[in-house]
């Protein structure tokens, strides 16, 4: 695999840092912020509305930009967004200002998981994605539980800040790094029309991936978002469990990330079809024991594992079925990602408005991605209709 995709792994962290953290720090900025704990966990939903429209805008606007300068201006908008989130007092300017480097990211995202794709054999596109994933995954691992403790100790605008610093670091790394990278080929998205690009998304097994993929990172982030109730209320530990344990749910994405990454490419069928099920059986198990600690713990690492490996084999499915579609793809994968991250929080509240116990999340997290193990007959279809 090409070093370019370190690079844009390494950037990817930064990103996810942000896009991770509010987890951990909702409680806080709901008290500063003077709103519902529910409506916070709508800058959830914000950042990933700004994701899903952003991804397949940023895609078709600088299809024929140098990829490096798209690159480095996502960041530095990022950066800007971030310094300003730190500074302001208005839930609707945060809200804004969530939608706008959500922008940003979607951006980034989009071009880097097109040139991932890119940069692998056309065998190989799996592996790519979890190189490319890793990122996130270690930013749940280190970046996101080190803003949790920041914005403990701290308040929650100084994780901003840092965020906002780490980004215009990585940046400036690009800025540097992929001059005498390997990106410089790839990075020519070339002058295609778009219409058959946007006609690849008639193609069932398209939509059947993305649809999928969207369930299952619905699920994921409606327990992610609302997880700190959960260990704080249910389980009654202090606050600085909510660092460990998101500690714990990164740890395990990156395994699972890692482990998809080897099997996606040649069985991708198994995976999903064993993952599914044993999702689900995790959300169910972590609302069943949330009062207990000793059980919600592990499961919290074993849900990381088990709803990113599912999920980056789901994305790569996406690569997959948009060979049509090279300049557009990162997009379709982005926002398949990001529908469900919408989606997901969204719900969450919704369904805390009703049932408001600390665990409904995790219950609509079970159910939904109980949807996507209904959906395996389709997939299967899906993988057939590819293969022919």
């Amino acid at each position: 695999m090409s070093s370019a995709l370190y690079l844009l792994a390494a950037a990817v962290f930064a990103m996810g840092t942000s896009e991770f953290m509010l987890s951990g720090l909702l409680p806080a900025i709901a008290a500063d912020l003077a709103v519902p704990l529910g409506t916070a966990g709508l800058l959830t939903s914000a950042f990933a509305i700004g994701m899903v429209v952003g991804a397949p805008l940023m895609a078709a606007t600088a299809r024929s930009w140098p990829r490096k300068r798209v690159l480095i201006m996502c960041l530095l908008v990022f950066t800007a967004c971030h310094a300003a989130g730190a500074a302001t007092d208005s839930f609707a300017l945060m809200l804004a200002l969530r939608v706008l480097s959500a922008l940003a990211n979607a951006g980034f995202l989009a071009i880097a998981l097109s040139a991932a794709a890119a940069l692998a054999p056309e065998h190989l596109k799996g592996r790519a994605v979890a190189i490319l994933l890793a990122g996130t995954t270690l930013a749940t691992v280190a970046g996101v539980p080190a803003g949790t403790l920041l914005g403990n100790a701290l308040g929650w605008r100084s994780t901003f800040w840092t965020v906002a610093l780490v980004c215009l670091v990585a940046a400036a790394g690009l800025g540097l790094g992929l001059k005498r990278g390997a990106l410089g080929r790839p990075m020519d998205v070339g002058h295609a029309p778009l219409q058959p690009e946007l006609a690849a998304l008639r193609s069932r097994p398209l939509i059947t991936v993305i649809v999928l993929a969207a369930l299952v990172n619905a699920g994921t982030f409606t327990a992610l978002t609302y997880l700190a109730p959960v260990i704080t209320d249910t389980a009654g530990l202090p606050e600085a469990w909510v660092a460990l344990s998101l500690m714990f749910f990164g740890l395990g994405s990156w395994l699972g990330v890692t482990v998809a990454g080897r099997l996606s490419d040649r069985h991708p069928g198994a995976v999903i079809a064993l993952g599914g099920p044993l999702l689900v059986a995790v959300w169910v198990g972590m609302a069943l024991s949330a009062a207990h600690p000793a059980v919600l713990l592990p499961l919290t690492g074993i849900a990381g594992l088990v709803s990113f490996g599912l999920g980056s084999t789901l994305i790569a499915r996406v690569l997959y079925a948009a060979t049509a579609a090279p300049s557009m793809g990162g997009s379709y994968a982005t926002a398949a990602l990001n529908v469900g991250a919408t989606a997901g929080p969204a719900l969450g509240a919704a369904a805390l408005g009703a049932w408001p116990a600390a665990t409904t999340p995790l219950w609509v997290a079970a159910g939904l991605t109980a949807l996507t193990v209904a959906g395996a007959t389709a997939l299967g279809r899906a993988l057939r209709g590819e293969a022919r």
